[in-house]
């Protein structure tokens, strides 16, 4: 059963056999970090047959396509959210181009109305 480093959160390794007579493994420096690499998801050794390579091909395509679903699904839902907290806010419609159906555009303060003569 091997010690887990509270610091680190992961095993500690065993002891190897350059260790010193006290049992505190020796540090050797640089050399420490010439052994093996591990890698969570290793490298293939070997090109994959067209099967596998078609299989991985159809599980990316069908996961993009979830992907792809699920962000216009969420934006879609953002618009109509922000659109109902602007309606809530403002009180009426938050878009200009959907006012009441009169046809008169809103008078200026600035412009004047000439007399009629």
């Amino acid at each position: 059963m091997s010690e887990t480093n509270p610091k680190n959160h992961y095993p500690v390794p065993p002891p190897s056999s350059s260790s010193s007579s006290s049992g505190v493994p020796s540090d050797n420096g640089p050399s420490k970090f010439r052994g093996e690499k591990r890698h969570i998801n290793p490298p293939e050794t070997e090109i994959p047959d067209a099967a596998t390579l078609r299989e991985q091909w159809r599980y990316a395509t069908r996961q993009y396509g979830k992907w792809y679903s699920h962000a216009w699904g969420t934006a879609i839902l953002a618009g109509a959210a922000f659109f109902a907290l602007g309606w809530v806010i403002k009180g009426e419609n938050p878009l200009p181009s959907f006012h009441s159906n009169d046809p008169s555009p809103p008078s200026s303060s600035h412009e004047k109305k000439k007399p009629s003569p």
